[in-house]
């Protein structure tokens, strides 16, 4: 029983969902079917960002654009240290490491949002590009 309550896939991380953050996913519903032109400009700059990234030569791995794009590196460590380098560059992307991925599977979560301009998914893209 116990070894099922700690190594089960649907335990492991994770966690129940707090009221404030449930109170938040409503509200963020709610907007959404208020104002669909975010989802609209939210799929338009994914889809800017990923092209980018592919164009540059960054690994997306099974990415198809949407708003969470992995940039793999393939090292807990590489990952760790171009995740400082960007953010000494104004640019914030966490690594995703072993064990949460397979070691060669680690990589740069990118998350992209409705907020971001064309130059800085460019910007980051470039910049990311460049420590690779």
């Amino acid at each position: 029983m116990e070894h099922l309550k700690y190594a089960a896939p649907g335990f492991v991380y994770s966690v129940g969902l707090s009221p404030p953050l449930a109170a938040a996913s409503l509200e963020a519903l709610k907007i959404m079917a208020e104002e669909p032109e975010r989802t609209r400009r939210l799929r338009e700059r994914a889809s800017h960002a990923y092209a980018r990234a592919r164009e540059r030569g960054i690994n997306t791995g099974l990415s198809q654009g949407y708003a969470v794009i992995p940039a793999i590196v393939g090292s807990s460590l590489k990952a760790a240290k171009i995740s400082n380098q960007l953010f000494e560059r104004g640019i914030n992307v966490q690594p995703i490491v072993y064990p949460a991925v397979d070691e060669r599977a680690a990589r740069l979560r990118f998350f992209v949002s409705t907020t971001h301009t064309e130059k800085q998914i460019e910007s980051a893209v470039e910049a990311l590009a460049d420590l690779l």
